[in-house]
């Protein structure tokens, strides 16, 4: 049966109506059309799916849409801001932290928390921070040295 639920998306107030337990990924690809979170293995342990809610990362795959109505989501689309991508945006550009880029949003988002709780990562920290989002291209270095360049960006902008 379906319900009305309120939910805050990158900062805008959206109306959905679903059942309550559709996966938040599905309202976010399919209802809203933000798909820079992609389904990957459907039960939390890719990372492909990854948005913070309330600036935690969760597997938008197996959380339901009752679960956060009401809560603060952003998505990858949600970073950008007046036309400038986020600094961790930037770093996996420069640091070209992908190939396929299927992880890379779920890497960002991963990315963007730990930055938020921990604004000098060690390499350990980061490779905590990202652990349960696979990278089947291997990128990991490069990730790594991603978020180091974006912690720097950012630590240059404070």
């Amino acid at each position: 049966m379906s319900e009305s639920y309120q939910l805050q998306v990158n900062g805008q107030r959206q109306s959905v109506k679903a059942d309550r337990e559709t996966s938040l990924l599905t309202i976010l690809r399919d209802y809203l059309g933000l798909t820079g979170s992609k389904y990957g293995c459907g039960e939390g342990q890719c990372g492909s799916c990854t948005v913070l809610i309330d600036g935690t990362p969760r597997r938008s795959c197996i959380t339901p849409v009752f679960a956060v109505a009401g809560k603060s989501i952003i998505t990858i689309e949600g970073l950008e801001q007046r036309g400038r991508l986020h600094p961790v945006q930037r770093a996996f550009l420069d640091a070209e932290a992908f190939q396929c880029a299927y992880c890379t949003s779920g890497m960002i988002m991963s990315s963007v928390a730990l930055l938020q709780k921990n604004a000098n990562p060690t390499p350990a920290d980061i490779a905590q921070a990202l652990e349960g989002n696979i990278c089947r291209c291997g990128t990991y270095p490069r990730i790594v040295e991603a978020v180091q360049k974006a912690a720097k960006t950012q630590e240059q902008r404070s």
